[in-house]
């Protein structure tokens, strides 16, 4: 802490203390409402949730009110100015009610606040609570064992099952959790310490937002925290009448998971959350939707969702045109022999490295040090050998030498190798000896990519006729394609090669490849790298190479969780980004006092030169503190180490437990063992995030958890994840860090100094250093991998932000179109729109005759607007004109369709109106038919209204659609093409929101001129009769 810092804090406290602070207050209110609701009976403490609601509903009454009005005088208005004024009358009235809305529900927090801990001491003190029974509790007791019915009294046990295991009630909140339901209600992210009961914490603001009927969601990071988390809460919901499901008990799209979204509150896991969305903008009917508008959601390990998982986007794909042509396997023999020539040159490298520097001869060895270091930087012997005294310093002077004037000299030290790996970049780039190499025998420019500027000046200097020229250049651009895609595939596979590694990043079961998340060491299933990095991958391990796919909706989890009215998180740790929060999701972080002192001892980083030295004391360790009959959790980084780690154990003959990505599944039941006498747990970087590891008193006497890691993490917070499982609620326990040179953090950004250190100090092989000053040289290479990580997820939200706005756009559109209401607007703005671009690219070009042809060819009528007019005026008031004139045709033309089809209709439903319920109508513009399906009854009753309604719902809808994955799949080719601007030194995000931007504008204007073309020149095929939809017995 700086002197500033330490002189401000003197006079004003911390923002901790100033937050709580400023709650303490409350806390004082909520306290006084305690004791009268204590004297209440069971029956009047149930009816403060139907006298909260009367509250909340009277307090929005008036905007539901104008709401209801505007409502009703849409349906009589027929002119689109009007009905556009009155839509922006309805969602001003919507922001007013929900504001008046949230200042009520702070004026009852207190009050609402003590209801929920009087219900959960009640159900703490008593085995049976008896109430008068109500409807919602005969419903209950048909499905909850926990409810019986008997005459007109219900009584809810205090003993259920959640997530298999029966569990008995015995929480009432603490005053710190209730400081933390505070801050959660207010929007924030409240830190609160491992073990203080972050999921009781959640019960009083999900109570209290729940009341409004808009629907709360409290997300989770696994589908067995969600499903354990809503039936072990549910019954304090419930007992107060609110419903309450999670949706990964049911399917995507079925009445089960629409029912789960209906409930008053919600669980579920980030991803289902957001895939739901994805799936609810590709549904065709109202029907379809499942999720209803994202009004409060309260994110279980915020950390985890919305910085952990928010680098990888939620993908919806579909397959591509020839999405199974590609060329890994024919390139994939040429790239492993590539690769291991270079091992065996980086190898040679080293041999005369060490023997150079071992003669004191610093600079050619030196040198040569850094041409393997950029051969492979995971060599295993380059990585022994960087652990030696004063051989890191070398290479990072060498290094340096290389790099000052932006890489100038760096060419010659790369210009023998066949590639180079820029490991801290993960990047891997082809020398030209590599492309030799790859051509040798065939076609030198097999893997050289055409000048295209140059090659097309040729072609034109040929003097060749128009046919001619443009089938040469026609060719180039293919040959330009292929040898781009063939580039593309080679680069993929040299990254599936030299930097990505089996059991660390990917894992191979069921012959497929499953990601591992590098930062919670779970599965991420369904997921896939992107970009043909996953196929070459698979070539690499021999699995079956799946069919490339396109996208169809994209979102990222940060754009998705930004959709909340308001947003809040918990979590044990947040603070080390609470910079990150405040920028990305505007959310404040409060850091909320432990109930108990922690009495944890977390000791100073044990520090070896070598893994093999690490190892054996982590060993060595763990095998004493099991005999002193303490519980120990091992904290590894990936797969491969724990199986290492699993395997000297069992040579030294210790039992003990496995939890990594492979054996997932079993998560709960492990870390439910791991607090017994003297249990080993070996456990990735998951370590049972919100499952308690309970100690026996026998355990607390013997000192409690060790915890173990193994390495420290990228990030200080997973390695302070990881020592918050011990010292739980002032439960004893130790935390104890060790750390080699060899290891990936000390090897990319460990500093100098701590290498230097160790020189100076003349450690022996084995040999140990600890000391608070190495501690802190290794948090300070944590922050630079944190300030590195920022700056990617920063840059790919940058990227999805520009995204994020077509999507609204489309999304809305959509949603227009799906319930149909706004939807008349739409089509006269893409109308007005279409005549407005014909209108000023004819002006400027001065072609009234192409003017008169664009009108016929989009609209399907003549224009009115003279050629005198047409020179006269200016080009809004002709695209004004025009406007009128289009609009007025398409609205008699719709009068004419709907009474053409009534006559159909009506015949149809008066004399087999019991054998259909629905019937499809054709739709044709000459070119292509579209089927139309409407409700029968409806189109009788509406003498054809409602048919022409659903013609431009379902016109609508297709058009979109299509256009939109066409769209994704240009700005995901953008996305790619944009990268090569680095090597102009230009901005490639410049360029990308630029060209992004062109080609929605573009999308945009064909979808307006698709749907309005199709809507005015369309037609019923003459004398048409429908078909049935969908037969309904009589």
């Amino acid at each position: 802490m700086s002197l500033i810092n330490t002189i401000l804090k003197v006079f004003v406290g911390d923002k901790s203390e100033r937050d709580i602070k400023a709650i303490k207050p409350i806390i004082e209110k909520i306290k006084t409402y305690e004791g009268s609701l204590a004297s209440l009976s069971n029956d009047e403490l149930r009816a403060k949730t139907i006298y909260f609601k009367d509250i909340i509903q009277q307090s929005r009454a008036d905007q539901d009110a104008k709401i209801a009005s505007y409502r009703e005088e849409i349906e009589k208005t027929q002119d689109i100015d009007a009905r556009e004024s009155i839509y922006a009358n309805i969602d001003s009235l919507e922001k007013e009610a929900y504001n008046n809305t949230e200042k009520v529900l702070l004026d009852i927090l207190p009050e609402a606040f003590a209801v929920v801990k009087e219900t959960a001491r009640r159900f703490k003190e008593n085995e049976v609570i008896e109430v008068t029974a109500t409807e919602q509790d005969r419903e209950f007791a048909l499905s909850k064992e926990y409810v019986t019915i008997e005459g007109d009294k219900a009584y809810w046990a205090n003993s259920w099952s959640a997530a298999g295991k029966q569990v008995t009630w015995d929480m009432i909140h603490y005053d710190v959790q209730l400081i933390g339901g505070i801050v959660l209600h207010e929007g924030k992210i409240a830190e609160m310490q491992t073990g203080e009961g972050k999921t009781l914490v959640a019960t009083s603001p999900l109570y209290l937002n729940a009341l409004t009927g808009k629907g709360v969601h409290l997300v989770t990071v696994n589908d067995y925290l969600a499903k354990r988390d809503s039936q072990w809460k549910a019954p304090l919901f419930e007992f107060h009448g609110m419903t309450v499901d999670c949706i990964d008990n049911h399917q995507p799209n079925s009445p089960g998971r629409r029912a789960a979204y209906a409930a008053d509150i919600t669980y579920g896991t980030n991803n289902e959350f957001g895939f739901d969305y994805l799936r609810d903008n590709m549904a065709h009917t109202p029907d379809e939707l499942v999720q209803r508008a994202h009004n409060f959601a309260i994110v279980d390990e915020v950390d985890s969702v919305l910085i952990d998982d928010a680098r990888t986007p939620l993908i919806i794909s579909g397959p591509v045109p020839q999405g199974d042509r590609h060329e890994f396997n024919e390139l994939k023999p040429a790239v492993a022999g590539l690769v291991e020539i270079q091992r065996k040159l980086a190898n040679g490298y080293l041999a005369e490295a060490r023997k150079l520097i071992r003669e004191g001869n610093t600079k050619e060895g030196g040198f040569l040090l850094l041409r393997s270091y950029r051969s492979l930087p995971k060599n295993k012997a380059l990585i022994k050998f960087l652990s030696e005294e004063g051989v890191k310093q070398i290479l990072q002077k060498t290094e340096n030498h290389y790099m000052q004037d932006n890489n100038r000299e760096m060419h010659v030290v790369d210009e023998a190798l066949y590639f180079v790996i820029e490991e801290k970049n993960n990047s891997v780039q082809l020398t030209d000896n590599g492309i030799k190499y790859l051509s040798q025998g065939g076609d030198e420019t097999f893997f050289v990519l055409p000048d295209i500027g140059t090659e097309i000046a040729k072609i034109e200097a040929l003097k060749l006729s128009k046919e001619e020229e443009a089938e040469a250049k026609d060719k180039l651009f293919q040959d330009f394609g292929v040898k781009s895609e063939r580039i593309h595939t080679l680069s993929q596979l040299l990254k599936a090669y030299t930097l990505f590694e089996k059991d660390t990043e990917y894992v191979v079961m069921d012959n497929k490849i499953m990601i591992v998340d590098e930062q919670t060491g779970r599965i991420m299933d369904g997921r896939r790298y992107s970009d043909g990095l996953h196929q070459a991958i698979e070539a690499k391990e021999n699995v079956k190479i799946e069919a490339a796919t396109q996208t169809f909706a994209t979102i990222t989890l940060q754009n998705y969780f930004r959709m909340y009215n308001k947003l809040a998180g918990m979590t044990g740790t947040a603070t080390t980004e609470a910079g990150e929060f405040l920028q990305i999701y505007k959310l404040d972080v409060v850091e909320i006092p432990t109930n108990r002192g922690i009495a944890r001892d977390d000791k100073e980083d044990k520090i070896y030169r070598s893994v093999r030295e690490k190892f054996k004391a982590v060993i060595d360790d763990v095998v004493k503190l099991s005999q002193e009959g303490r519980p120990v959790l091992i904290g590894t980084t990936s797969v491969e180490i724990s199986e290492l780690l699993s395997r000297s154990l069992k040579m030294r003959g210790i039992q003990h437990n496995v939890l990594n990505a492979k054996l997932h599944k079993q998560e709960a039941q492990i870390v439910e063992e791991a607090g017994k006498p003297g249990i080993v747990t070996i456990a990735t970087n998951m370590a049972g995030r919100g499952t308690d590891i309970k100690l026996s008193q026998e355990v607390k006497d013997r000192g409690g958890l060790a915890i173990i890691g193994t390495e420290r993490h990228d990030s200080r917070r997973v390695d302070r994840q990881l020592r918050g499982r011990a010292g739980r609620q002032g439960d004893p326990g130790s935390s104890q860090f060790y750390v080699s040179l060899e290891d990936n953090l000390m090897r990319l950004f460990g500093s100098e100094r701590v290498a230097k250190i160790m020189d100076r100090m003349g450690l022996e092989d084995g040999e140990v250093i600890q000391h608070s000053m190495m501690t802190k040289s290794i948090e300070r290479a944590q922050k630079k991998v944190e300030e590195n990580n920022f700056g990617i997820r920063k840059r790919l939200l940058e990227y999805d932000d520009v995204m994020n706005a077509q999507r609204e756009v489309i999304y809305k559109r959509r949603k227009h179109a799906l319930f149909g209401e706004r939807l008349k607007v739409d089509i006269a703005n893409m109308m007005y729109d279409l005549c407005e671009r014909i209108v000023e690219s004819n002006k400027m070009a001065n072609d009234y005759k192409n003017f008169e042809l664009d009108i016929i060819r989009n609209f399907g009528i003549n224009t009115v607007v003279s050629e005198d007019d047409f020179n006269k005026l200016d080009f809004v008031a002709i695209a004004n004109k025009q406007y009128d004139i289009v609009f007025t045709a398409y609205r008699d033309k719709s009068a004419r369709s709907a009474a053409e089809a009534f006559k159909v209709i009506k015949n149809v439903y008066e004399n087999n109106s019991g054998s259909f319920e629905r019937i499809v109508v054709p739709f044709t513009d000459g070119i292509k038919t579209i089927n139309v399906v409407t409700n029968l009854e409806k189109a009788y009753q509406t003498e054809g209204a409602s048919l022409i309604e659903d013609f431009e719902k379902n016109i609508t809808l297709t058009i979109l659609d299509e256009a939109w994955k066409k769209h994704l799949r240009k700005m995901d080719e953008l996305k790619q093409s944009v990268q090569l601007a680095v090597h102009e030194q230009k901005d490639p995000l410049l360029i990308y929101k630029f060209e992004a931007f062109e080609l929605f504008r573009k999308t945009i204007g064909e979808i307006d001129s698709e749907v309005t073309t199709f809507l005015t020149r369309a037609d019923l095929p003459v004398q048409q009769v429908p078909e049935e939809g969908g037969q309904v017995n009589a």
